[in-house]
């Protein structure tokens, strides 16, 4: 039996949205606004709630080759390191779909073989909604120069050991990245690199 004092439909831990008090920026890509949030003690607080578009991500593993990676910059931690290929999901768009196409435009590689969805996660949880996609690829076949010129200064194939180091020591800081490859490897019987 629920607690007396909570209303019949709440869950008990539930965190209630009551309205959205302001919206203090929107554009395209995000949109930042002021919530009026009930707690699960039933006390109010005005919480701030980042709202952008759900993503998704290829992870291309072969075993001779490695892991289909671009090499980019991140302005905002200013940092440079390996990412797999990624991006929004665009409207009318499955995440699989989503995930071929930022594929083909950051690498000039399309995905091949048989693709696999590995993962949805939140990357954010406590403040912001997107849902992340993650999807695994066997093979990859060139088609040309990437389409996407601000995505990668580089293209390549690293090697799934240099992967793996990547992701132990932090040189590859990207969490959609981390995940992915970890995921991936391990599905595909490459975890002894981890």
């Amino acid at each position: 039996m629920g607690d007396p004092t909570e209303p019949p439909d709440r869950r008990r831990g539930e965190w209630i949205t009551h309205s959205t008090l302001r919206e203090v920026y929107s554009s395209w890509w995000m949109t930042l606004r002021i919530d009026d949030v009930e707690r699960p003690d039933g006390t109010h607080t005005e919480h701030e709630v980042v709202r952008g578009p759900d993503a998704a991500g290829m992870v291309v593993l072969d075993p001779d080759r490695g892991v289909l990676m671009i090499w980019r910059h991140r302005f905002l931690p200013d940092t440079w390191g390996w990412e797999i290929p990624g991006g929004a999901i665009d409207p009318g768009e499955s995440p699989e779909q989503a995930a071929r196409r930022e594929c083909l435009e950051e690498t000039g590689w399309r995905a091949g073989g048989d693709v696999r969805h590995l993962t949805s996660h939140h990357p954010s949880v406590g403040l912001v909604n997107q849902t992340f996609h993650i999807f695994a690829a066997e093979r990859a076949d060139y088609v040309g120069t990437p389409s996407d010129l601000n995505e990668a200064v580089e293209v390549e194939w690293v090697p799934l050991g240099a992967a793996a180091e990547g992701i132990r020591s932090g040189s590859i800081s990207d969490a959609f990245t981390q995940l992915g490859v970890t995921l991936a490897m391990a599905r595909a019987g490459y975890g002894h690199h981890l």
